[in-house]
């Protein structure tokens, strides 16, 4: 075995192999494991061995030679050091590996099948889905007086912007005080939307069933629980990074979600779910066919398929498309998505993300297609908040360095 990180490794590795190959003690080794930056699993039978996974120990050593040698992991990705690679931040969170997506080590899609919002927050905030309930969800804050949103978006962007400055609690940096601070910004989303349709406030309800009443959809309201664990998280794509910048600089848990939510705001983030639903409708009344031909010379890709990390198809897109087959299938968006599913497949290979499966649940739903921005947002703060409280609980600022290339 060769003491070079940089050389492909495969299989397992013995205690003493893993330790070497990252210049660390066994307790250092096993704490990577607790963390979950590296798998393991039982030695030979009759023996108290562990191995481990040395893709895992190979990655990890990778990003220790980048930390030590940031020059030398800018020349090894020469323009591509920022698209879907480097930096690389250490994060017990969310893993997406082999067309899979975990929190903390569950099954995001087994945890959709029947766990609660506030659980799936627990466990991303805490380690323990069990660790919602000490925590306040009833903010008792009042919003204030602040100009009339034109969006959902907007609502929650100005319910953030004026709790940040005005919540007392927003400002209390001690680590035990975090989780409950996630807490009171979570509801307070949910309390900015009830307001936004001009609904009464139920801190006391499940935030999905707040979310369905809000909506006007009651009956719909298990489809809406599905939705937000599946979007709970996702590594750190635009928003999620941009939360965490923020957080690792000491901005409040409300600033930094608003920082995020502003991130989400571009066409290859969070308003993607637009262009898809642009696309359903436009299926909706010229077919597939030419919708998707039509959409693809417009923006130069098809919305609402593909996608870098799931080479094989997006696995939150299939379960929730899966749901929605059941549940709503009769519905004209839905019935929309199905035929975009199989026209496109047809002709390129490439299955839905879940992008499209979000504008189809928006349409059938009834509801307009600002509101998919508004879900993903609401969906998403439970792993913004996560990775905010795992930045603060680093203690380490998050400052890459530039490359000078200019004159």
């Amino acid at each position: 075995m060769s003491s070079d990180p940089l050389q492909e490794l495969t299989g397992t590795l013995s205690t003493t192999e893993a330790a070497a190959l990252l210049g660390v003690k066994p307790a250092t080794l096993y704490a990577y494991v607790s963390r979950g930056l590296i798998r393991s699993e039982a030695g030979p039978d009759g023996t108290r061995q562990r191995r481990y996974h040395a893709s895992d120990v190979q990655a990890l050593a990778q990003r220790q030679q980048d930390r030590r040698d940031p020059e030398r992991a800018v020349q090894a990705a020469v323009g591509g050091a920022l698209h879907w690679g480097q930096p690389v931040l250490d994060s017990a969170l969310t893993r997406i590996a082999d067309g899979t997506l975990t929190y903390r080590g569950q099954d995001a899609l087994a945890l959709a099948e029947d766990a609660a919002v506030e659980e799936v927050a627990a466990l991303l905030w805490t380690g323990d889905p069990a660790g919602w309930a000490p925590l306040p969800l009833r903010g008792r804050l009042t919003l204030g007086v602040t100009a009339r949103a034109g969006t959902p978006a907007e609502a929650l962007a100005y319910a953030l912007a004026y709790a940040g400055a005005h919540d007392l609690s927003a400002h209390d940096a001690r680590p035990e005080a975090l989780p409950a601070q996630a807490a009171r910004v979570l509801s307070l989303l949910y309390a900015a939307l009830e307001r936004h349709e001009a609904v009464p406030a139920a801190p006391d309800l499940p935030l999905h069933a707040r979310l369905a009443r809000a909506w006007g959809v009651p009956g719909q309201a298990d489809l809406l629980r599905r939705t937000l664990i599946l979007l709970a998280d996702h590594e750190l794509n635009v928003s999620t990074f941009t939360g965490r910048v923020a957080a690792s600089g000491g901005a409040s848990l409300h600033h930094a979600a608003l920082a995020a939510l502003c991130a989400l705001q571009g066409p290859s983030h969070g308003l993607a779910a637009l262009d898809a639903s642009d696309l359903l409708e436009h299926t909706l009344r010229r077919g597939p066919a030419v919708a998707a031909r039509e959409a693809a010379r417009r923006h130069a890709r098809l919305p609402g398929f593909g996608h870098p990390l799931y080479p094989v198809g997006d696995p939150r897109a299939r379960a929730l498309l899966g749901a929605l087959r059941r549940q709503l299938g009769h519905t004209p968006g839905v019935q929309a998505a199905v035929t975009l599913e199989q026209a496109v497949g047809q002709d390129t290979g490439m299955a839905p993300n879940v992008d499209l499966a979000l504008a189809a649940l928006v349409h059938a739903l009834g509801r307009g297609p600002e509101d998919t921005l508004a879900l993903f947002a609401l969906a998403r703060a439970t792993g913004w908040l996560a990775h905010m409280l795992e930045a603060r609980q680093s203690g380490q600022m998050i400052r890459p360095r530039a490359r000078y290339v200019g004159p």
